[in-house]
């Protein structure tokens, strides 16, 4: 259990790193010369570099989760350290390059969602649970790391190296320092291809005991054959050769004897769609929220908001969804995923859709705003719930390393351009801004309504 809880607070701690920076982003860059575009650039291009770093990281993980822990601490620690060090140096592309470095600690992301669905240690039914902590956590990052961000803001500029646009790097900097004196020592790794598999309960214990032994999936097994309620499938049982290798070294579904079929194709592009999808637009909003609300113009006439009450504003929106997002903890063992997925794609699209309105109709005000913010927000995080737990339950379990790379691309994927659109978003129009989000939503809504009998798996 020590091992999970540490994987699960350093998912939260890049959810707050990532977020730190973005209600002052947009400040510091046009401190030191930069435009509203380059402090979406700033924010959204971690994850760029993340995604070059990734496939290079998975050769030497050993299958395990250690080095990429180690890895992603010490990233996180040298680039908060760049991105503080830029003031002093008056030099604009340091913080880019602060956040590039940063941007390599996040390759953890998708270990962290590769280990609450290992099946080594993960059974079927705890799967979108454990996502969901992931996504409280998510919930939780972009809810404090914006409203310290602004918090720290305050602090005024009379210091060189400890200031408004500094402070909060430094400070995370010191947190990702203790936090990894504190993981060396607890953190157990999974049991590797060179090590037996231990016997002990507290070792495997995630682990969920299958009641009958179960064979991977085959190529032509239909997914409305798998009742939700068999006990028979808790949990595949991997050959013993399938089990012994490196996740990182398993051939990608496409290599195998029994390639995937067209159902499986079909779902595993629909959850590559919605994963780039809700991290395109939340990242699109988080960038755009404090452009849009300090700039001034027709439409943000209520606002002019500094980065503090920027930073403010998204912290709220985000701290509102997270009762729901606990609410979904509760439910996610009694609703299936693909109605959670729709439920959520639902309200994003509703948020998105009252945003085009009022913008339409120059009614812009806080409290609508915020409303839009808060539904988009609380929707599209619930769709990143389920994303990976779903494909997981569908796809034989020695894929899960391949299939968790292919999920953290698409958020890689949608992070990145979403920023940079987010950034953007005053400068090409706030109805085309919005526009593009909901076409994107609805080309999503597409593919799973016509998929919706293959989206059927298990709960939990």
């Amino acid at each position: 259990m020590t091992s999970l809880v540490i994987m699960q607070v350093a998912s939260a701690l890049m959810q707050v790193s990532f977020f730190l920076v973005v209600s002052s982003a947009n400040s510091y860059a046009q401190y030191l010369g930069g435009t509203s575009t380059f402090s979406g650039l700033v924010i959204g291009i971690p994850t760029a570099f993340s995604g070059m770093v990734l496939l290079p990281l998975m050769k030497y993980d050993q299958g395990g989760y250690r080095r990429p822990l180690n890895f992603a601490c010490a990233t996180a620690i040298l680039g908060n350290v760049l991105y503080s060090l830029a003031y002093r140096a008056g030099f604009l592309y340091l913080i880019l390059l602060g956040r590039i470095v940063s941007g390599f600690s996040f390759t953890f992301f998708m270990y962290s969602k590769r280990y609450c669905s290992d099946p080594r240690i993960v059974g079927v039914r705890r799967r979108t649970t454990l996502a969901g902590w992931l996504v409280l956590g998510q919930g939780f990052g972009f809810s404090i790391g914006p409203f310290l961000g602004g918090l720290l803001y305050k602090i005024g500029f009379a210091n060189t190296i400890f200031n408004g646009y500094t402070s909060p790097t430094w400070i995370m900097a010191a947190v990702w320092a203790v936090f990894w004196a504190i993981a060396s020592r607890l953190f157990e790794d999974v049991p590797t291809a060179s090590q037996p598999a231990p016997s002990s309960e507290d070792s495997m214990e995630l682990r969920e005991l299958p009641s009958r032994a179960n064979s991977t999936l085959a190529k032509d097994t239909k997914l409305d054959d798998l009742k939700p309620d068999e006990e028979a499938i808790e949990t595949p049982v991997l050959s013993d050769t399938a089990s012994s290798q490196s996740p990182s070294r398993l051939r990608l579904p496409w290599q195998r004897r029994l390639p995937m079929n067209a159902a499986q194709l079909g779902v595993t592009a629909t959850m590559c769609w919605f994963a780039m999808t809700s991290f395109f637009i939340l990242g699109a909003w988080e960038a755009n929220i404090p452009v849009f609300t300090g700039t001034p113009s027709p439409l943000s006439g209520p606002f002019h908001y500094s980065p503090f009450a920027a930073g403010n504003f998204i912290a709220v929106g985000g701290a509102a969804t997270i009762p729901f997002l606990l609410l979904n903890l509760l439910a996610a063992r009694r609703v299936q995923d693909r109605h959670t997925l729709a439920v959520g794609t639902a309200l994003g699209a509703a948020g998105l859709v009252v945003a085009l309105a009022v913008l339409a109709a120059r009614r812009v005000t806080v409290a609508s705003f915020f409303v839009c913010w808060f539904l988009v927000a609380l929707g599209f995080n619930l769709t990143s719930t389920v994303t990976l737990s779903l494909l997981s339950k569908q796809l034989p379990g020695e894929w899960n390393a391949n299939i968790s790379l292919v999920i953290q691309y698409s958020n890689y994927t949608g992070r990145v351009c979403g920023a940079v659109w987010g950034g953007a978003g005053v400068k090409v129009g706030m109805l085309n801004y919005v526009g593009l989000q909901i076409g994107i939503v609805g080309i999503g809504a597409l593919m799973f309504s016509t998929l919706w009998k293959q989206l059927k798996a298990k709960k939990g």
